[in-house]
């Protein structure tokens, strides 16, 4: 017989073990915070990562509409009118991206390959343009100098040697991107992603804002004499611009020959295009006057952010020997 305390121990002990949530581990017990859980991994199982479905719909039916709907010129070959369908989805698909565009451009060109609008070596052909490759060593070539911080050194030290006035500035400035321009074919890329930010920081210095009547006062002039000046650098050497290996390639398909190239270019262009770069900070500044005609601030603050880039470092180091050697061998040709 169990004793009135042990009685009373029990029945405390079941009310507790009543009343306690069943333990998680339960096969058929579902929490709020597991219940939570699935329904988050349900949702990212059923959101869709791949091709925008409604972009791809609208891209192909263009151009199957193109190709089907729409009658062909007799002028027009079969396979020339395929490679229009195929070029308007492609078009279609840029604006409206129901891939991105490395992977549609790629999706389209071997869709001409399967559709044997192409042959495999005339839809791959441009792949041995210079032209092409120029382009995207300009693109390697920008963001190494971004990156090592090596085209806002080399601009500094411009800016520190010649900044003391606003035209000295716009020297400097000019001089800066005529040095980088042989190993950085895209003048898009040095304006924009090297002297732009610099400019934007000695316009904010002397209080010169864009969109604003203060504009006038430093950051409007110095934004005119580098973009009338990209013109003259990019034309200055062959490598500065992919546009000019463009004009050797028409002059070749013209029948020119031109021996070692990057030196000719140079022979010939040296003169106009530094004449070009000298005058035209003088002309903007006389057209276009800043406000501010000195700025003694300038070199200083080009000094603080040279001291606070310290020594040249490593990673400079290999993007200037990776810029010489790759200059060197387009001089050799």
């Amino acid at each position: 017989m169990l004793s009135l305390h042990s009685c009373a121990h029990l029945s405390t002990t079941d009310k507790k073990a009543m009343s306690a949530p069943t333990s998680p581990s339960h096969p058929f017990h579902l929490s709020p915070h597991h219940t939570t859980t699935t329904t988050t991994n349900l949702r990212r199982i059923l959101r869709w990562k791949g091709v925008r479905p409604l972009p791809l719909f609208i891209c192909v039916t263009l151009g199957l509409i193109l190709r089907f709907a729409v009658p062909r010129p007799r002028a027009v070959t079969h396979n020339a009118w395929s490679l229009l369908a195929i070029f308007i989805a492609t078009v279609a698909g840029l604006i409206l991206s129901p891939l991105p565009v490395g992977a549609w451009a790629f999706v389209c060109l071997t869709l001409t390959v399967v559709t044997k609008t192409l042959t495999f070596a005339a839809a791959f052909s441009a792949f041995t343009n210079e032209v092409i490759w120029l382009i995207v060593v300009s693109f390697f070539f920008s963001r190494g100098f971004v990156k090592t911080g090596l085209g806002d050194r080399i601009a500094m030290f411009f800016v520190r040697w010649l900044g003391k006035s606003t035209l000295g500035l716009s020297y400097g400035l000019v001089l800066g991107e005529l040095a980088i321009s042989p190993g950085m074919p895209s003048s898009t890329a040095r304006a924009g992603g090297i002297f732009l930010p610099i400019i934007k920081s000695l316009a904010s210095g002397a209080e010169s804002r864009p969109k604003d009547p203060s504009s006038r006062k430093l950051g409007a002039y110095l934004i005119q004499s580098q973009n009338q000046c990209n013109n003259s650098t990019s034309a200055f050497f062959l490598t500065a611009a992919a546009q000019n290996l463009l004009c050797i390639k028409l002059a070749e398909s013209l029948g020119v020959k031109i021996p070692n190239q990057w030196v000719t270019w140079l022979k010939v262009s040296c003169l106009p295009a530094l004449i070009s770069v000298l005058a035209t900070p003088v002309i903007v500044y006389k057209i276009y006057p800043p406000e501010i005609k000195t700025t003694p601030d300038a070199p200083a603050m080009a000094k603080r952010k040279l001291e606070q880039m310290g020594p040249i470092k490593r990673d400079e180091w290999v993007m200037i020997g990776t810029l010489l050697l790759t200059v060197a061998l387009w001089v050799a040709g």
